[in-house]
């Protein structure tokens, strides 16, 4: 599929990144091409976690309890399992397969998000991704906001030889996916039979990358397979993914307005200096960031 009629100039590939294996949160494995010891961020991505796939026993799934954040925000897009988010402003969603939650953490919100108790109970696969995006300085001590979103209400298309295309955010091939994002960013997932492709004129300027999750796809002319992230540059034109193998490929595509501007991080806190780091800090130990309500007391959002 195409963005339209006009002659798709593809941007030249910048360099493949290969994603590395660690244990985060509450003990769960994660695979992540940044970010690393080699790469701090895709401005204004500053991470990408892709989330199992992992087999859970009854009693044994694991999630990220209570814990704050300020100055940026947290996606979390899940393909299996169930998750239960809560936050200290009442928000409260249960994130279902193909479902997506996009939180704006802003001046500051303590959250969790754990496996629902039928997950707990029962055991099951977990496989997912999140992701942080930076917010302006301007922004970072804007109200926290909360938008979930189920796999229904996710922008989609089949493609033409079988596969999907679903869009959370911005604009692929002519979809626009429903989430209000706080600065420019699009964000998707394509499910690609063998012989289906697709066209994506990425924004002007925009940072660009395909992370391949299952098995092997051409981006632009170079070949990546699963694990691997293939970072284009920010010269004008777009993305071409295609599938010349003789199996389905999944990938994320992910773009967003750079901001240019300094990072200061540091565990849950993402600023633009030390000072601002110092107090946000100070802010989650003098309780003012809040704490998660008692269920049964918050606002249910999805």
């Amino acid at each position: 599929m195409s963005e339209s009629k006009i002659e798709h100039r593809q941007r030249p590939v910048v360099s493949v990144i290969e994603a590395h294996r660690q244990t985060e949160g509450g003990g769960f494995v994660v695979r992540r091409p940044f970010p690393t010891a080699e790469i701090d961020n895709l401005d204004p991505f500053l991470l990408l976690d892709e989330m199992g796939p992992t087999d859970y026993g009854p009693g044994e799934a694991i999630g990220a309890p209570d814990h704050p954040h300020r100055g940026f925000e947290t996606v979390t897009y899940l393909l299996d399992g169930a998750m239960e988010h809560r936050d200290s402003t009442g928000a409260h969603g249960v994130i279902k397969p193909g479902a997506v939650q996009w939180m704006t953490a802003g001046v500051g919100v303590v959250h969790s998000e754990m496996p629902t108790p039928d997950i707990m109970a029962r055991g099951g696969r977990a496989h997912g991704f999140q992701i942080w995006v930076n917010l302006r300085a301007e922004d970072k001590m804007i109200p926290p906001r909360y938008q979930g979103f189920e796999a229904s209400e996710l922008t989609h298309t089949e493609l033409q030889h079988g596969g999907r295309l679903r869009v959370i955010a911005g604009t692929i091939g002519g979809l626009t996916g429903p989430v209000d994002t706080t600065s420019p960013a699009t964000y998707g997932h394509a499910s690609l039979a063998p012989g289906d492709q697709i066209d994506w004129d990425v924004p002007p300027g925009h940072t660009a990358f395909v992370y391949v999750f299952s098995g092997a796809v051409t981006v632009n002319g170079t070949d990546a397979e699963d694990g691997q992230l293939v970072l284009v540059s920010r010269d004008e034109g777009g993305v071409t993914v295609a599938n010349h193998a003789d199996a389905t490929a999944e990938v994320l595509l992910l773009a967003g307005e750079p901001l240019g501007e300094p990072i200061a991080r540091y565990g849950p806190f993402v600023m633009n200096t030390r000072q601002e780091l110092i107090e946000a800090f100070d802010d989650f130990q003098a309780g003012r960031l809040g704490s998660i309500p008692a269920a049964g007391t918050g606002v249910h959002r999805n």
